[in-house]
């Protein structure tokens, strides 16, 4: 289980990297995404900063699970909250990216907590 755990985990904190990165640079193809569902550019940086937050909390949850956890949690809310307003918006051609992140999110944080 531990090996999955540091896969996992790696996999979520460089997804969540270059998401953070993306949207501090504010990429095209972050801001076609963040339009599509209503999000204005202002709200990039902020959302930026709770990715990098979240992938730093990850990675120290390695040597202190309880940030770990918490990172996970944050993460779980955050893009339950990308689906939610994907759905409400009746954005469906991206929704596959908050899916995976939502599924990446709930892996990590359960193998955080069970290992």
């Amino acid at each position: 289980m531990f090996i999955a755990l540091v896969a996992l985990t790696a996999v979520n904190i460089a997804a969540n990297a270059i998401e953070a990165v993306g949207n501090f640079i504010q990429a095209e193809w972050v801001k076609r995404n963040s339009h599509a569902v209503g999000v204005p550019d202002s709200w990039l940086p902020s959302l930026g900063c709770v990715k990098a937050a979240a992938a730093v909390g990850l990675a120290a949850g390695f040597w202190w699970r309880p940030l770990g956890i918490a990172a996970g949690i944050g993460l779980v809310v955050f893009f339950v909250l990308a689906l939610a307003l994907h759905v409400r918006e009746r954005v469906f051609h991206n929704i596959a990216g908050p899916i995976g992140f939502l599924a990446l999110s709930i892996a990590a944080l359960w193998l955080m907590a069970a290992a």
